[in-house]
C-alpha cells in the first residue's frame, strides 16, 4: 500500500482485525512500506478481499503490540545495526582517504582508552583495560588497520551479547504475564465475581489471603500482610492498610483488603516484570560467577606474558600479538550467553527459570521431593461424593462448602466449587468474612453459627469438633481410597466431601526418567491420610513417603535432607507447600499452583505436564557440558594463537582478527538450542 499508508499502531490494529476473522491463519503488517502479508484458509480468498475492502483508510483501527511484534522489531533492529556497522567499516576502509581514516581510527581509539582509564581508576585491571591497551598499542605502532578491525570486532561482540540478552529477557517477560481472568468486585450489597477485563479505574476489588493482587491500586478498607518480593526482592511480608498503595503481582499472605483500582491490566505489571527479570539475571549460577572471576584474574597474566615476551625477544610486534589474544574476553562473554540461552530455551518450552543458579542446582540435585495433591496427582481433582451427617441434607453440605471454598485457589477447593456449579447449586454469600488457616481449613460465621471446613486434623484436633464412633466408622468406610474435607456447623460435624485425586498419567514415566538421569531418591509429602498416600505412591513408583504432615513438617524434612549434604528439588503447588519450597536448594511450582507457591518457587512449569522436570534436568546438564566444552575450546584456540604470535608466524593484526572471530563464533554457537525436538 506504500510507505506511510499506516502507522505502527495502526498496523497492530489491522493485524488484530484480521486475526479476529475465522479464516485467518496469520497476519503481518509493516508500516515501513505499508505491506500486509496474510495467510488464510484455503478457499477463502474472496472473503479475505471483502474484509480488506471494509477497512477505511481514514479510520484504521489502532492496537497494542503483540509479542510477535516486539520479537520482530528486536530481530530487525539487530540485523540493521549489524549491517550498518559492517557497511560503515568497509565504506571507510575502501572509500575514505588514508589521512581521514587515520584520524577516525585515533578518535575511536581514544574512547577505548578513556574506558580503560576509568576501569583503572576504579581499581579494576579487567578486560576494558586489556582492550584499551591492545587498541592503543596498535595505533601507536601505526597499525591503524589492525586497530580499526579490532574495534569493529569488539563492537560486533557487544552487539551480539546485547541482542542475546534482550531476546532472552523478552521471552521471559512474555512468560511472566499474570493469568488472572476474574476478580471480586465490591458493590453495596455483595461481592460479585467479575471478569478482569470489565474492571474500570476507580472500581473497588476485594483481595483475600493467599491471592495475588491483580491491579495496582490504593487500599480503602481492611488490612493485610502483603508479600512484595516480586517488586522489592524483600522476602518478608509488610503490613498494608487504608491509604497504602499496593501493586499487581504482590501476594496477600494474611488478612483481606479492598483496593480501589488505579491502573488497568494493560498498563501494570510491566515495571514489575522488568524488575523481576533484572533481579533474576543477578541470580547467577556459581559457574558463571567463577567464570567472571577467572576472566578478570587472567588479565594481569596477559600483561605479564606480553612484558616477558618483550624483554626476552626485544620484539614489540610479538609482544603486541600476546595482547591481542585475550582468554578472558571469550570466557566472560560465552558463559553468560550460555546461561541466558538456557533460560531462553526453558521459557520457549514453557518453563520459567528465575535465575541461572537454579539451573545449576537442578543439574546437581540428587533428591527430588514431591507434594501429592495437584503435583503428583491431577491438577483438577473431582468430588466423588458428599456425605451428610446429623439432620443435614447432601445438597446443603455441598452448597455451603462451595460457598466457603470459592474464595481460595487450592485445587480441592476448585473441585468443590465446580461440582456445586455442575449440580446447579447456586448460593448467595450469607456468611461473614472467611479466615483461612494455612494447610488446615477455613472458618467463618453463617446465620449466627460458626462454620469450619478443612482437614480432619483442623476440624477434630485443633477445633475440637466431636465425632462419635459410629461417625468414625462411616468416615472410614466412605473415604477409602480418596481424600476428605470435613464441614462443621455450630460445633458439630455436618458432613464431608470426598475427593478423588487420580495420579498424573505421566508421573511414573517422569520419575523413571529422572532416576536414569541421576536422581537417587524420590520422596512424597502429603497431609492426606496413610491409605491415600500409599495408593498414590504405588501408582507412581515411589517407595518413600510421609503422610498426615503439616507445612512446617514438610519444611523440616527438606531442611534435614539438605543438612545431610544432599541437593534437594522440591515440587509443589499449594499454599501449604510454600515453607518447604523456600527451604529447598531449588523449588518448582506447578502451572495451576497457588499464587504464593509460584511467587516463592525458583522455577515454574507453565504446562500441565511433569515432563518439564525431565526437560529441566536435560537442559541444565547440557548447559554445563557446553560451558565446559567452551572452556576447552577457548584454551585450545587462544593458546594456539598465542604461540603462533610469539613465534612470529602470524602478525598482531591476524592474531586480533582470528581471536575476535573465534570469540564471536563461540558466542554465536553458545546460542544454539540445547535440546533436540520441538519446543511447546
Amino acid at each position: 500500500m506504500g510507505q506511510g499508508a499506516f502507522s505502527s499502531g495502526q498496523g497492530c490494529g489491522i493485524e488484530a482485525f484480521i486475526m479476529s476473522e475465522p479464516w485467518a491463519v496469520s497476519a503481518e503488517a509493516s508500516g515501513v512500506n505499508g505491506g500486509l502479508l496474510i495467510y488464510y484458509k484455503a478457499g477463502c480468498r474472496g472473503t479475505v478481499l471483502a474484509a480488506l475492502d471494509r477497512l477505511d483508510i481514514n479510520e484504521l483501527p489502532a492496537g497494542q503490540k503483540r509479542d510477535i511484534n516486539w520479537s520482530r522489531e528486536l530481530d530487525d533492529q539487530f540485523a540493521r545495526s549489524l549491517a550498518v556497522m559492517l557497511c560503515r567499516h568497509y565504506a571507510i576502509k575502501w572509500f575514505i582517504p588514508a589521512p581521514i581514516r587515520t584520524v577516525h581510527t585515533v578518535w575511536r581509539t581514544l574512547s577505548y582508552a578513556r574506558k580503560g582509564l576509568r576501569s583503572l581508576g576504579c581499581g579494576k585491571l579487567g578486560v576494558d583495560v586489556l582492550d584499551a591497551v591492545a587498541v592503543t598499542a596498535a595505533s601507536i605502532q601505526g597499525d591503524f588497520t589492525t586497530a580499526s578491525s579490532v574495534m569493529t570486532l569488539l563492537r560486533i561482540s557487544e552487539l551480539l551479547e546485547d541482542y542475546t540478552r534482550k531476546k532472552a529477557r523478552q521471552t521471559l517477560t512474555q512468560s511472566l504475564a499474570l493469568n488472572i481472568d476474574s476478580v471480586w468486585l465490591v458493590n453495596d450489597e455483595q461481592d460479585i465475581l467479575t471478569p478482569l477485563l470489565q474492571i474500570k479505574i476507580g472500581d473497588r476489588i476485594r483481595v483475600r489471603a493467599w491471592v495475588v493482587i491483580p491491579l495496582d491500586g490504593l487500599v480503602v478498607s481492611g488490612e493485610a500482610m502483603i508479600n512484595e518480593a516480586s517488586m522489592t526482592g524483600e522476602p518478608l511480608a509488610v503490613m498494608r492498610r487504608e491509604g497504602h498503595s499496593v501493586y499487581a503481582g504482590t501476594v496477600v499472605e494474611e488478612g483481606s483488603v479492598v483496593v480501589r483500582v488505579r491502573t488497568l491490566a494493560d498498563n501494570t505489571r510491566i515495571q514489575n516484570i522488568v524488575s523481576l527479570i533484572d533481579r533474576s539475571e543477578a541470580l547467577k549460577a556459581n559457574i558463571q560467577s567463577r567464570a567472571e572471576k577467572l576472566a578478570d584474574s587472567i588479565v594481569p597474566f596477559s600483561f605479564l606474558t606480553s612484558l616477558g615476551v618483550l624483554l626476552m625477544t626485544r620484539n614489540v610486534t610479538k609482544a603486541m600479538s600476546v595482547l591481542m589474544v585475550d582468554y578472558s574476553c571469550a570466557i566472560k562473554l560465552s558463559t553468560p550467553i550460555c546461561v541466558i540461552s538456557a533460560m531462553h530455551e526453558a521459557a520457549s518450552r514453557r518453563i520459567l527459570v528465575k535465575g541461572g543458579k537454579y539451573l545449576e542446582a537442578f543439574a546437581n540435585a540428587d533428591i527430588i521431593v514431591f507434594d501429592k495433591t495437584g503435583t503428583l496427582t491431577e491438577a483438577c481433582p473431582r468430588v466423588s461424593k458428599a456425605v451428610p451427617f446429623k439432620n443435614y441434607a447432601r445438597d446443603e453440605i455441598l452448597k455451603t462448602s462451595a460457598c466457603l471454598e470459592e474464595h481460595f485457589p487450592h485445587s480441592v477447593a476448585k473441585a468443590i466449587v465446580k461440582q456445586a456449579e455442575a449440580e446447579g447449586l447456586q448460593h448467595r454469600e450469607e456468611h461473614a468474612e472467611v479466615d483461612y488457616v494455612v494447610a488446615h481449613g477455613i472458618s467463618s460465621v453463617l446465620h449466627g453459627k460458626r462454620v469450619l471446613i478443612g482437614s480432619g486434623h483442623f476440624v477434630f484436633d485443633d477445633e475440637g469438633v466431636p465425632v462419635s464412633d459410629e461417625e468414625r466408622e462411616l468416615i472410614s468406610r466412605e473415604t477409602e481410597g480418596c481424600s476428605a474435607v470435613y464441614l462443621a456447623i455450630g460445633g458439630e460435624l455436618a458432613g464431608m466431601i470426598c475427593v478423588e485425586d487420580p495420579v498424573r498419567l505421566d508421573a511414573r514415566h517422569t520419575l523413571d526418567k529422572l532416576r536414569s538421569l541421576g536422581i537417587n531418591r524420590a520422596i512424597m509429602l502429603t497431609g492426606d491420610g496413610e491409605a491415600a498416600a500409599k495408593a498414590a505412591c504405588q501408582a507412581v513408583g515411589i517407595t518413600e513417603y510421609y503422610a498426615q504432615i503439616l507445612p512446617e513438617d514438610k519444611a523440616e524434612i527438606v531442611s534435614s535432607l539438605r543438612a545431610y549434604g544432599h541437593t534437594v528439588i522440591m515440587v509443589g503447588d499449594g499454599v501449604n507447600d510454600s515453607p518447604a519450597l523456600s527451604c529447598a536448594d531449588v523449588s518448582v511450582a506447578m502451572k495451576d499452583g497457588s499464587d504464593i507457591a509460584r511467587e516463592v518457587a525458583d522455577i515454574t512449569l507453565l504446562s500441565e505436564s511433569l515432563d518439564g522436570l525431565v526437560t529441566l534436568r536435560l537442559l541444565s546438564g547440557a548447559l554445563f557440558e557446553r560451558i565446559n566444552k567452551n572452556y576447552r575450546c577457548i584454551l585450545g584456540v587462544n593458546t594456539s594463537l598465542l604461540l603462533l604470535g610469539i613465534g612470529g608466524v602470524i602478525t598482531p593484526a591476524a592474531s586480533a582478527v582470528l581471536h575476535n572471530t573465534s570469540t564471536m563464533l563461540l558466542s554465536a554457537m553458545s546460542m544454539r538450542p540445547y535440546l533436540t525436538g520441538k519446543a511447546e
